[in-house]
């Protein structure tokens, strides 16, 4: 019985996932966004100074057949001229048969605000692959033509842009990654599934020293796209010694959870996060987790190097 209800939910999200994305409704969501914001704002390229390499990968809803698994990777680096930032963002995004990829490049202009601020003008460019193995679902009427074949778009170009402004020890952005509706139509155009719209992306956050060793850093994201409510997550992180971020976040109406993040050395970073899921959906599942690993590439060999907070 909880083997046929779990299959049941699973063609029923499937489905709902198609709609979902054909109407450009949701695009993947993060709770450490923090660390992942190349993937929807192109102004941070470069930003840290150095070449970064970010992993990030999420498992959805633990316990539910067919649930949301998302993988990003992001790498960007600033020129010698120091004053472009280059990065290139993939998202892979995945929901029982249904999987979303974007492959995007990243530019950015970065200018001088005061001593200590600057401010980046981020375009994004790229491709962006859709497929949904409807063929492949059980559960469903073999007759029925609306699931007897699989669903693949062709390749659908996108671009964004974006500002984001940044110091030590705060930063501000805007973004709308992709500015075309694109059509999703299937290879040989005959059916058509929806169109992509465009989201609209705000991010902040500040450090701000409560102890010689302690510092406290909220931080916050907005999205929007038409048609849907507005997204909002409130996260907070208790800094140690800027080696040890413990932290919770709240997304209204959505989730709650805890955050927890480590710099293992100069270089390298680990975060982990966990969702408990405030819907009804929490019957069914026992949340949600998220993997994170970021790495600064230093080449130069003197100096050193500066804790970083974005």
């Amino acid at each position: 019985m909880a083997t046929t209800t779990i299959k049941r939910l699973t063609l029923l999200f499937s489905i709902c996932w198609i709609a979902i994305q054909g109407n450009g409704q949701q695009d993947p969501q993060f709770s450490q966004y923090f660390f992942n914001t190349l993937a929807v704002n192109s102004g941070y390229a470069g930003s840290r100074d150095m070449l970064n390499v970010t992993l990030l990968a999420r498992e959805q809803w633990l316990g539910m057949e067919g649930r949301p698994r998302t993988q990003t990777l992001a790498i960007h680096s600033p020129l010698t001229n120091d004053a472009i930032g280059l990065g290139l963002s993939v998202i892979n995004d995945q929901l029982g048969p249904v999987r979303n990829t974007s492959i995007m490049g990243d530019v950015a202009y970065r200018i001088r605000v005061t001593h200590r601020s600057r401010l980046a003008f981020g375009v994004k460019a790229g491709l962006n692959l859709f497929k949904a193995g409807l063929a492949d679902l059980e559960g469903t009427d073999a007759d029925d033509i609306a699931f007897s074949q699989n669903i693949t778009t062709r390749p659908l170009p996108n671009f964004g842009f974006s500002l984001y402004w940044w110091s030590d020890r705060h930063f501000l952005g805007f973004s709308t990654p992709k500015l075309i509706e694109n059509d999703l139509s299937r290879t040989d155009e005959v059916v058509s599934i929806g169109k992509e719209k465009r989201h609209f992306f705000v991010i902040g956050g500040m450090v701000f020293n409560v102890h010689p060793v302690i510092k406290f850093k909220p931080t916050f994201q907005l999205k929007y796209v038409a048609g849907s409510p507005v997204s909002a997550d409130f996260t907070g992180n208790i800094l140690f010694d800027d080696v040890l971020w413990i932290g919770g976040f709240y997304r209204i109406g959505d989730a709650a959870g805890a955050l927890l993040s480590y710099q293992i050395t100069d270089q390298l970073r680990l975060g982990y996060s966990y969702d408990y899921t405030l819907s009804k959906l929490s019957n069914f599942t026992s949340g949600s987790h998220e993997i994170m690993v970021s790495y600064d590439f230093r080449f130069r060999k003197d100096g050193i190097i500066s804790p970083r907070f974005f």
